[in-house]
């Protein structure tokens, strides 16, 4: 292949030269270029290689669908790998590298694949590596994770911006090729608001590539002028540079725009891409068709090229694919290639054509009908083709050759969301079905072909969608719809006997005989074809070999291709950066932050800060001369349980609950019976999915005949409000009951210990005895000689006297400090998450660590809570089911080790002390572990089965991951104060 610039033509500024540089060699191309354009016109013919064999590669397309030419851009934290050739942009400074190759693109010893090719057929890795088991691991699956891929991402921080935002329009034109510019200049002419996007740089879409002439006017001087009244009209959005990948519910697009990534520098103060989420009323689809290659032997060699590919380099680029070129074609677009070759001198040897056709042809060309190509001759270019008609065979000379199987409607969108492709005898294709609703495909993407159709039929859609707007329309500005004078020829899915390779699939290596044996061993399902061959599963999705694979197994099995169908349409149309899709949502702007009301009071203390979802909560509080993180949790979990400590817990979640059926509400919600709870009073309830497992836990407190407050556990505040909201808005509408959440307007901090309720005494004005606030007692409150109102619990989560205040949020800090400093003679010390763990662990308090989805009331031993006397609540049905009943089912209980010395982590595993570790011998799992400071070790929590039968049981508790094995005993989970005395004084 021996492609070279042409003297004149094409659409590229001859006088702007642009340097850029191909595996460390520098070239030039000219702006307008294409990568893939600038490197033909350099005589870069070989670009990639396969992902299998490793053949040598060349441009194949000269659009979204090119599976070879695949290069990485860029350097350190720009480097962006499997960037597609035939859509970047060339630009002063381009870096582009070759892929999958080693040690160079020219040279690599990738190649040797070649000679296992007998053994790597269809589903080899079904068959390969099943043996021996041991293998897998430590020799198949790094081998084969070592192998995938093709590019290499960089490990350094992407150090451009991203951003999304939103659009809304009354139509949506996805495509700017003669149907995307009828159906845009007839809407916005209407006065309707349009956004016209296309993911080429330069808009006109195939109307950039040809020759012939529109009105009067060539194909692109009539788009510029199009394009030109878009641009001057303030009710039209024109996106360049920007894929349109989605199609969701209520009509919302995803698109995203290439703001920047044309550029070698670029501006900080910019993104280099850009989501968009276009809310659309109607969209019309003006994508285009996608030629399909032909199959025959050696059709992956460089040199050989898409008819229409070839064309565009040509027309657009001024770019010639070869000196002598062939072409092979079913249907007209090969004859028209062939014609605007020989209009610019370059040489065109032959035209094959498989079919007896009578299609004129005036060029000096020769014409082979009934003729197909069989191989291709050459090492990395093309040199020659074996070409085969009545019988005999011809070896042609020829550098470059250009091939036409056909066009396929790029209706991917229109089935983003289940619609299901019809396929068409027609026009030898599948085409959208019909009755789409917010989406009208239009123009080739419906079959039509030739531009006039195309522009009348763009236009003619629009104005059915403009009248269902209310917006007038006149007379049509391009013609009466009409059907087509250019049929689609036959189908022609591949060349029989031809010789050596028949590709179908460029970048995944699957070819002809790998189809043909998914069949044989009874993989003929389209799905099943695509997993057993890897066809269509490679990063262009199947774009250019799907239809052709579903032409030959419909072939081999006897039936139309319709009966086969297509595998699922399923966004993204072509890749998406993940900087795209995370925006501005990266580093310290991941996730936002929250801070506690009390959380520069905890900063002022130094204390050490842990994410918990989005909120930053107080871990521990190191003081001077601690070394180390548990001495200091230690001395803290110690101090309450000597004096006094304060924590904050503003973080859990708070919702007022309000109305004359709140109390009913509750009921149904909770497991357990809230319908009499006493007005100033707590009670610790248990929430249950549908499913009947624990959802969430807390307690909810009456604070006046119909108003409750509830608190949930900080991870699911906002999971339980929606759940609470569903019910009262979905479930029981009738009940009169009003939900608010009330997270963020109160401070609450607990301070337990001993002395706790002599530390409240000095700020809280009301009695706070024990007989005066019992245990679960709760009160509205004044402090400091009535100069605040907050709220006082009586509850503990430390097993310790304890009490909960809360007031708004603005007079968390100084309250605490004022706590702080009538602590001081008490020795009040601030604790954090870690100690507060630690208390709970030795109380045998459950968190979401056994609360994690899988156990019942009964697992965790609170069975006798669940009400036998209300007559629903919700997961009461399922609560009942064979398998939540199970004796056998694990059940809570306390570990400690044999010896003191030792530990045990949480998520080990628990086994008989004879037992060898496996699934089937597993009696369940440590859910929290920690250093309890008041009995000297290691303490922890476990799920086991018939945990509640066996304490005092000796069992061995076991860590796959470090492979270490701990002698324990099962004991009953509350370690201090089992008869809870310490609450109640």
């Amino acid at each position: 292949m021996t492609a070279y610039r042409l003297a004149t033509g094409g659409l590229v500024d001859r006088d702007r030269p642009v340097g850029f540089s191909f595996d460390g060699k520098r070239m030039q191309g000219y702006e307008g270029d294409t990568l893939a354009s600038a490197l033909l016109a350099d005589g870069q013919t070989l670009v990639g290689r396969s992902f299998k064999y490793h053949r040598p590669r060349g441009i194949l397309t000269a659009g979204a669908a090119e599976p070879n030419a695949l290069v990485t851009l860029g350097r350190d934290g720009r480097t962006e790998a499997n960037c597609r050739a035939t859509m970047v942009e060339l630009h002063e400074g381009l870096e582009a590298r070759s892929q999958n190759c080693w040690p160079s693109l020219t040279h690599d010893i990738g190649t040797v694949n070649q000679l296992a090719a007998p053994f790597l057929g269809a589903g080899f890795y079904y068959k390969t590596f099943m043996w021996p088991g041991a293998f897998w691991e430590k020799v198949y699956e790094p081998a084969i994770r070592r192998a995938a891929g093709l590019g290499r991402a960089s490990y350094e921080a992407d150090p451009d911006r991203y951003e999304k935002a939103w659009a809304h329009c009354d139509l949506l034109v996805i495509g700017s090729g003669p149907t995307g510019l009828a159906a845009a200049l007839t809407a916005a002419r209407a006065g309707a608001r349009v956004i016209l996007a296309d993911e080429q740089s330069r808009m006109g879409g195939s109307l950039l590539s040809e020759s012939g002439e529109i009105y009067g006017t060539t194909a692109p001087a009539f788009a510029e002028a199009c394009l030109a009244e878009l641009s001057s009209l303030d009710n039209v959005t024109l996106m360049p540079r920007s894929t349109v990948f989605g199609w969701y519910d209520d009509n919302v697009f995803g698109v995203v725009e290439r703001v920047q990534k044309h550029t070698a520098a670029p501006d900080p103060n910019r993104p280099v891409e850009r989501l968009w989420r276009v809310a659309a009323k109607q969209a019309v689809l003006a994508t285009g068709a996608e030629e399909r290659p032909l199959v025959f032997g050696g059709n992956d060699r460089p040199g050989v090229m898409m008819a229409g590919a070839m064309r565009s380099y040509a027309n657009r680029y001024g770019v010639a694919a070869g000196e002598r070129v062939a072409v092979f074609t079913n249907g007209l677009s090969g004859y028209r290639t062939a014609h605007d070759l020989e209009r610019l001198g370059v040489e065109v040897a032959a035209i094959v054509d498989p079919h007896e056709t009578r299609i004129a042809y005036e060029g000096k060309a020769r014409l082979m009908r009934d003729a197909v190509v069989t191989e291709t001759k050459g090492g990395k270019a093309l040199s020659s083709i074996e070409v085969r008609q009545g019988g005999k065979s011809e070896t042609i000379t020829v550098d470059a050759l250009a091939m036409s199987g056909g066009w396929s409607p790029v209706i991917h969108l229109a089935c983003h969301r289940g619609a299901r492709p019809v396929w068409s005898e027609a026009h030898a294709a599948f085409l959208a079905p019909d009755g789409l609703k917010g989406l009208v495909v239009a123009g080739a993407a419906a079959g039509r072909a030739t531009t006039e159709t195309c522009l009348a039929d763009g236009e003619a859609h629009t104005q059915e969608i403009l009248q269902a707007l209310g917006f007038s329309t006149t007379a049509p500005a391009f013609g009466q719809p009409h059907e087509d004078d250019e049929k689609a020829a036959p189908s022609f899915w591949y060349v029989a006997n031809s010789s050596g390779k028949a590709f179908v699939d460029f970048q995944n290596d699957v070819h002809l005989k790998d189809l043909q044996l998914a069949t044989r061993e009874g993989y003929g399902h389209v799905e099943h074809a695509k997993r057993y061959t890897t066809n269509g599963m490679a990063t262009d999705q199947g774009k250019l070999s799907n239809v052709n694979a579903i032409g030959i197994l419909a072939g081999e099995r006897g039936v139309s291709p319709g009966e086969i169908g297509t595998t699922t349409f399923r966004p993204f149309y072509t890749p998406v950066s993940f900087g795209a899709f995370a925006g501005a949502h990266r580093a310290e702007h991941f996730q936002p932050v929250r801070h506690s009301p009390l959380h520069q009071w905890a900063k002022k203390r130094d204390a050490v800060f842990v994410e918990t979802g989005q909120w930053y909560r107080s871990q521990y509080f190191p003081q001077s001369g601690e070394t180390h993180w548990r001495e200091s949790v230690d001395r803290e979990a110690k101090a309450v349980r000597s004096s006094v400590g304060l924590c904050d817990v503003s973080t859990l979640g708070k919702i007022e609950i309000t109305g004359a059926d709140a109390a009913e509400f509750l009921n149904r919600v909770y497991c357990n019976a809230f319908l009499k709870l006493p007005v100033g009073k707590a009670r610790y309830g248990i929430m249950l999915r549908e499913d009947g497992f624990i959802y969430d836990d807390g307690t909810t407190s009456r604070l006046g005949d119909n108003h409750f407050f509830m608190t949930t556990t900080t991870a699911l505040a906002a999971g339980v409000l929606a759940h609470l909201e569903f019910c009262a808005q979905a479930l029981w509408p009738e009940l009169d009951v009003h939900l608010a959440s009330a997270t963020d307007q109160w401070a609450q901090m607990a301070i337990a210990g001993p002395c706790a309720r002599k530390v409240l005494e000095q700020i809280v004005d009301e009695d706070i005895s024990n007989e005066a606030f019992p245990f679960l007692a709760v009160r509205e409150v004044t402090l400091f000689g009535g100069a605040l109102r907050g709220r006082l619990f009586r509850i503990s989560f430390s097993g310790e006297l304890a009490f909960e205040l809360a007031m708004p949020a603005g007079f968390g800090e100084p309250v605490a400090e004022r706590l702080m400093e009538a602590g001081a003679p008490f020795g009040i010390t601030p604790y954090g998450t870690e100690a507060l763990g630690v208390l709970r662990i030795e109380k045998g308090h459950v968190t979401h660590a056994e609360i994690d989805g899988r156990v019942t009331p009964g697992d965790l031993g609170m069975g006798r809570m669940v009400s036998a006397k209300k007559p629903d609540f919700i997961g009461r049905a399922m609560l009942r089911r064979e398998g939540l009943t199970d004796p056998d089912r694990p059940q809570l209980v306390g570990l400690t080790p044999l010896d003191p010395s030792e530990s045990f982590g949480s998520g080990t595993h628990i086994f008989n002390p004879d037992d060898t570790p496996n699934m089937g011998s597993d009696l369940g799992h440590v859910t929290s572990t920690c250093f309890s400071p008041h009995l000297g070790h290691t303490i922890g929590l476990a799920l086991v089965k018939h945990g509640s039968e066996r304490h005092g049981e000796e069992v061995i508790v076991w860590n796959g991951v470090k492979k270490e094995t701990t002698r324990a005993l099962l004991c009953a989970p509350v370690f201090v104060d089992p008869e809870n005395e310490r609450l109640h004084v």
